[in-house]
Formats: structure tokens, C-alpha cells, sequence
């Protein structure tokens, strides 16, 4: 890939699932780039979620380049995930006005239930198309996602796992890779935090943290988008082959359609 630098720069590629991020660095300056980013960047950055934003750079073949501040810090771990620092970020950006007007004003995609269904479909291997538990599961959703649907939409960073979070040698927590932001269901974010990295007998505490207390819209939603979040991340553990991962997860998803709210 040809990113139409100064040659002084040098790159360094950062592991993640696009392969298009990089230490850009020169003898003045190291930064993070990286191609495409969601155009939300720059209020992200204003809001201080994401790292400052330095420069972005378009190339002649119509590719955005943005530069970030090059924070030292570290991702979190499986069991600093829930740590309040966490829950109150996420809290933050879900119940910001501005940033949802922000996004919306950018052409922001608006999801609706049925949208995370059939992102799960999209491209779905046979093997998983033919797992008895994961069809029940998806036709439950389908069948249940009218007691769900109007649920209040707000920004959603579509893709929370521990990596996403840098926190900063100052103790300062930022959350990046926003490629998959969207208007949604804010418990399609908890959900995620939830089945990755809470034990369940801890999801009332955790969510009590958060703000919510469970009530039976609550206990849907959550129950829907735990569901949803599974399948999803079975899928993406199934085609980088983490077999351990997909078995995993497919226990606990045995266990919460086990305890559905309808039988």
C-alpha cells in the first residue's frame, strides 16, 4: 500500500483486524495512522474519548490518512474490563447529545435489531449455518425482536473488546478503532462488555454501575443483545479458527437461551 508519505517516515504495522494501522514515525514525531477512519475521529478527538487527532492527509487515489497523538500506555485486560473506568466511558458517550447530533449529522448508519441479524447471516460459514443451537437462537431473535424495536437509539462504538482500550501512562482511558460506529441500541455496547468479559452472577452489579436498574425492558434488551453478541463473536472466532474461543462462548449461549425470558 502506498501511503504518499514524506520518505523520511517510516511504518510500522500494529496488529488489529484491518491490518491498515500503523506507527508512523519520523525523527521529530511518531504517531498513530491509519486509512479510512470513520470521519467521527475529529469529534472524538475534540471530546477527549479518542487520542487527539494530529493531521489527516488525503492521497491522490481518494484514501483519508489520520495521524494520532502516539499515547504510552497499554490495552486493558480481560479483567480490567471491568473496572469503572470502563463504565464510565462508555456512559459518557452513549448519553451525549452532541455526539449523537454529531453523528448523525455525518451520515451516521442507524441500526435497527433486525441490522445485527442479518450482519450475522452476511457471509455466515456453512458449518455455523448448520449448528442447531445457533439457528434456534437466531430464530428466537427474529421472533422476539418486536419487544425490543423501539428502544431508544444512541452513538454505539460497535466493536468494544479489550484491545480497543488504551489507557495512557497518566491513567487516562481512550477507546479507538471506531470503524464500526452506528446509532443504535446503547445495551448492543453492554452487551458486548458483558458476555466477553463479566461473569454473569456479576452483570446486576455491573449494570447498577452503569446506571440501569433492571426492569423487564431492560432484562429483554439485555437478554436480545447477549444473544446477538455471541453469535456475532462465535462467527469471528470461528473464522480465525480460536475453535477453543467459539466452544467457549457457545456454552454460555447455550445457557442464557436455556433461561430465555419466553419459553
Amino acid at each position: 500500500m502506498d501511503y504518499q508519505l514524506d520518505p523520511n517516515w517510516t511504518l510500522e504495522p500494529i496488529g488489529g483486524d484491518t491490518g491498515e494501522a500503523f506507527l508512523a514515525s519520523n525523527s521529530n514525531e511518531r504517531v498513530f495512522m491509519k486509512r479510512n477512519s470513520s470521519p467521527f475521529l475529529a469529534v472524538l478527538s475534540m471530546e477527549g474519548i479518542a487520542p487527539r487527532l494530529i493531521w489527516t492527509k488525503r492521497t491522490s487515489n481518494g484514501d483519508i490518512l489520520t495521524a494520532q497523538e502516539w499515547l504510552p500506555g497499554q490495552v486493558l485486560s480481560d479483567n480490567e474490563m471491568r473496572d469503572n473506568q470502563v463504565i464510565n466511558l462508555l456512559h459518557e458517550y452513549h448519553h451525549s447529545e452532541y455526539l449523537n447530533n454529531m453523528l448523525m449529522k455525518i451520515g451516521g448508519v442507524i441500526y435497527t435489531p433486525i441490522d445485527f441479524v442479518h450482519d450475522f447471516d452476511r457471509d455466515l460459514h456453512p458449518h455455523l449455518k448448520e449448528h442447531s443451537l445457533l439457528s434456534e437462537v437466531k430464530h428466537y431473535l427474529e421472533e422476539t425482536i418486536i419487544y425490543i424495536e423501539q428502544a431508544p437509539k444512541t452513538v454505539c462504538h460497535g466493536d468494544l473488546n479489550r484491545r480497543n482500550f488504551l489507557i495512557s501512562d497518566q491513567n487516562r482511558l481512550y477507546l479507538v478503532d471506531w470503524e464500526m460506529v452506528k446509532i443504535a441500541d446503547p445495551m448492543s455496547d453492554i452487551a458486548q462488555i458483558l458476555v466477553q468479559y463479566v461473569p454473569m452472577e456479576s452483570w446486576g452489579e455491573w449494570l447498577e454501575r452503569y446506571g440501569i436498574e433492571l426492569n423487564a425492558s431492560h432484562y429483554c434488551r439485555l437478554e436480545w443483545y447477549s444473544l446477538m453478541s455471541l453469535l456475532t463473536l462465535i462467527k469471528k472466532d470461528f473464522k480465525e479458527e480460536r475453535f477453543v474461543a467459539v466452544n467457549e462462548k457457545i456454552l454460555l449461549l447455550k445457557h442464557i437461551f436455556k433461561n430465555r425470558y419466553y419459553q
